[in-house]
């Protein structure tokens, strides 16, 4: 369950503006804030079944949007081998100065 949530926070945090304002709130509340279905309902007055569809539709919608661009993917290699690259260069300050400087633009 805790390798759900990191992912779904992952793939939240590169494909939130794609999202509707509903979606966004009831991923917020489930995966950020710890709500359950019961209080996500009561809180916008709908039954626990509609926030658990929104849900399931919406952590659906995420998988598909990162199967389509990777950007979650792409983050995730261009790290490594940033991170490589450091350790490879650890020695040469201007490069690795470089490196912090392309790190710092994600």
């Amino acid at each position: 369950m805790i390798e759900k949530t990191m992912r779904m926070s992952d793939l939240f945090d590169f494909y939130e503006p794609l999202l509707t304002t509903k979606q966004r709130d009831y991923m917020k509340l489930y995966y950020f804030d710890d709500y359950s279905l019961g209080e996500i309902a009561e809180h916008f007055n709908v039954s626990r079944q509609a926030v658990y569809d929104t849900l399931k539709r919406t952590e659906t919608l995420l998988e598909e949007l990162e199967d389509k661009l990777a950007l979650l993917a792409k983050f995730q290699r261009r790290s490594e081998l940033l991170e490589q690259l450091k350790q490879q260069v650890s020695s040469e300050e201007k490069v690795l100065a470089l490196v912090d400087s392309l790190e710092k633009l994600d």
